[in-house]
This record gives structure tokens, sequence and C-alpha cells, in this order.
């Protein structure tokens, strides 16, 4: 451990006591809008001198400072890493390096994460750019459709790593696809054919990577999806943190076991029509739980010993100063998103991974001291 990050930690660990506290480069795009689908500080001594029956107010805390340009915000949610315009703007033409930016991370945290999760500041959505991208660390489970596979060393990691996540606005933290893009590290990379790479395309999956829920046959070999009893669906999202995650993701995320694993319906040769939620396909076809798992195995972890709590890092980049009303909505939207029960009334009534999984599995982005090296 170097001096100054020791430094760091400590101050870190005190602030804390103020507070009381693909093959393997496989990427994963949601190019559907998630909205139509989808300075450190020290516990000084807070008594005034001259006035010891009035102590002042202890100071909130400031940013701690990692390295030049690279800081933790004082809520302890995220950190913020300045940039070169250039570099920044790579993120915005699908040009991003995703492992320039977790290989920093590694330079001063330990290998703790499973997701790290890389937010642009932007205003608007960039032209042409997809909301969220799920670049891979690594394959680890058994039984969904996908070989076994470890590239987490490219990415600065020793083995802990899951996935890397972009997306080019914070706001995508409340609106999604957030909860889409934490998806795609289970799901769907073959564990049911799809006409939608990477998706659930035509089949009655219905959850944050697409599908319908119900099914209509109008006849003549044409059908009407509907999700949330609403005709319509996406095939690749259905309306960003709008809809919890469905069976087949849960199982995939080893939340349910393989006894309440539902069968799915697949759309055989589906094409759209020129009517809202209606399809065209030859055939459906059922596969059951059974099918399934006969297919590619049980899942391993089974869910008896599947992992259930997940910790992130935000990485915030920017060019250089971002407005403090941004890093307020950033610091809300965070605690929503990693509240163990349902967010407060400004996610009107949108998921968080809590609810999103039953309560079955809870997200943290807390920094704390022991991540520092």
């Amino acid at each position: 451990m170097n001096a100054p990050n020791s430094f760091f930690a400590l101050a870190l660990s005190l602030t804390f006591f103020v507070l009381i506290s693909s093959c393997s480069t496989e990427e994963v795009i949601t190019d559907a809008d998630p909205n139509n689908e989808m300075s450190d500080t020290t516990d000084d001594d807070n008594e005034d001198p001259d006035n010891p029956e009035n102590p002042e107010e202890p100071e909130a805390p400031s940013s701690l400072i990692l390295e030049d340009g690279f800081t933790i915000d004082e809520e302890h949610q995220f950190t913020h890493l300045v940039i070169s315009d250039s570099e920044y703007n790579k993120f915005l033409t699908d040009e991003g390096d995703m492992r320039m930016v977790s290989n920093k991370v590694y330079e001063h945290f330990n290998d703790d994460f499973d997701f790290i999760i890389i937010l642009n500041v932007e205003d608007t959505q960039p032209s042409g750019l997809y909301y969220g991208l799920s670049t891979p660390a690594q394959s680890d489970i058994e039984g969904l459709g996908r070989n076994i596979w470890d590239n987490t060393a490219s990415f600065g990691s020793g083995g802990k790593l899951k996935t890397v996540i972009h997306m080019p606005r914070v706001e995508y933290i409340r609106n999604g696809p957030f909860l889409h893009e934490i998806q795609h590290y289970w799901t769907n990379h073959g564990i049911i054919p799809t006409a939608a790479g990477g998706h659930w395309g035509y089949s009655n999956v219905g959850g944050q990577l697409g599908g319908f829920e119900e099914i209509e046959d109008l006849g003549n070999g044409t059908y009407r999806g509907s999700v949330g009893g609403q005709v319509g669906f996406g095939v690749v999202a259905n309306g960003g943190n709008s809809v919890p995650y469905a069976n087949l993701e849960l199982y995939s995320m080893g939340l349910i076991s393989a006894a309440e694993l539902e069968s799915v319906i697949v759309a055989e040769n589906p094409g759209a029509t020129g009517e809202f939620g209606v399809f065209s396909a030859d055939a459906l076809t059922t596969y059951t739980a059974e099918d399934i798992i006969a297919e590619h195995g049980n899942r391993v972890p089974s869910h008896e010993n599947a992992q259930t709590q997940f910790e992130a890092l935000v990485v915030v980049i920017s060019t250089g100063t971002v407005p403090q009303e941004k890093w307020d909505t950033l610091n809300s939207n965070l605690e929503n998103f990693a509240k163990p029960g349902a967010p407060d009334n400004t996610w009107n009534g949108l998921f968080n991974f809590y609810t999103a999984t039953q309560g079955k599995a809870t997200f943290s982005f807390e920094i704390a001291n022991g991540n520092l090296k």
C-alpha cells in the first residue's frame, strides 16, 4: 500500500465516522429508447472554543481525492473521473474505452465490485448511440446457454468483475435501461432461441429484455402480444425500469428454483406487421422448464447457492466540472435504486433492483473505506 492511498483510506474511514456511519469480448447493446419501450475530511473537534455550550454544526463532508481528476463524491455513492475531450467524445460515438476506465478504478480500489457503471453527463441522448451497453468481463454460470470463460484480467480485475455497463446519461439510473443492462450479464445468450440477438424477441418471457406476456391468436398466422395488460411489446426492451424481471430472468439470476421456472412460448420465423403489437409467425413452439434444463443442464450454482447481494462502483466521466444539480439527482436516484424496498414517489412507480427482483436480491453503490487500496 502506498502512502497517499493509505492517507485517503484513513480520511475516508474518518469521514464515515463523522457520518456514523465476447466470446470474451462480447458486447450487448440496447438500441431501443427505454422511455418508449424503454479534500479530505477529518473528525475535528466541532466545539466552538469561544462558546462551549453551543457547538458549531459539523461541516458537510467533501469529496475525497484519489488523484488529480479522480474523486469520490461526498455521499460515497459514486466516483468522478475527468478525462480529455477526445476520450470523452469516444463514449458518445460507440468507441469508448471501457478498459481504460476499469483499469483506472483498480489502481485505487480493491477487486470488490460485481459491476462497474460508467456514466456520461449528457443532457440529451446522443444521436445514433445506444441507450445502454453491457460489456461482460466473464461468464461463470453453467446452464444458461453460454460457455464458461474469464476475461477479467483485461479489465484490471482479479476475477470478481462481472460486467462493465455504459450509459450516456446519469438519468438512466432511474429511467432505464439500467435494470436491462444488469440483466444482460445472465441473459439472453442462447437459453432460448430468439430472432432479436441477445434479447427475448418474439417470446412470452415479457421482461427487461423484451417479449410479450400474453398472446392472442388472430388467425392466419398472425398474433397480438401484450405486456402488463396493455397491447404492444418490445422485442428488445419493455419500457426502461417500468417492468420487473420476468420469470426466466429471475431463474437465470439464480433467484428462483428450477421448480418455479415456467414454460416459454417462442414464435417461429416471426415478422412485424403494420399493426401495433401484431406480428406474424409460422408457428408457436413451447419450451418447458424440463426442455430448457435438458438442453443446457442445471444452473450451477443453483438458486440455493446463488449470489443475492451485488456491489457496483459508479464512475461518472466528464471533461470538467458538473452542475451540482446533476450530482444531487444522481445521488437521489442511486439511493432509490439500491433501496431495500420501493423507491420514493419521485420514481412514479418505476422499479428499482429490489422490487424488480421481488425482494430476492439487493444492489449497493456504497463506497466503504475497505474498498480502497
